[in-house]
């Protein structure tokens, strides 16, 4: 599957990584090397990692956030995740790990929900 994976620092010291598409097993280092090579340079104030735009996450590219959490904190820099999805969100939270990251809410959902069908009986 595929992702992108865009990089931009701010004035502040924070520097975001924003994903997008699927993190699995055929693309997760992708934010590991993100992380390798920021922390490699200036080090940030922080690194947040901004996941509205990713569509699905397996447990390898959970595991990938952890080492990701591991290597920053080892530089004293904190990573967190911000603005996942529900269901980005859902897998964070059964996975036992939505507080490692900071605890981030989920995006709200988003269009309108449509009104369940009645049935009619004659």
């Amino acid at each position: 599957m595929h992702l992108s994976v865009v990089t931009q620092r701010s004035g502040s010291g924070v520097v975001e990584i924003v994903p997008q598409g699927e993190i699995d097993l055929s693309n997760a280092h992708e934010i590991r090397d993100s992380v390798t090579s920021i922390l490699a340079g200036p080090r940030p104030e922080q690194i947040r990692c901004d996941l509205r735009r990713v569509t699905m996450i397996d447990s390898v590219g959970i595991g990938v956030l952890v080492g990701c959490y591991h290597a920053a904190a080892a530089c004293q820099v904190p990573f967190i995740l911000i603005n996942p999805n529900r269901t980005v969100y859902r897998a964070l939270w059964v996975s036992g790990l939505i507080g490692l990251f900071g605890a981030p809410e989920p995006l709200p959902e988003t269009g309108t929900r449509s009104e369940p069908v009645k049935s009619h009986k004659e």
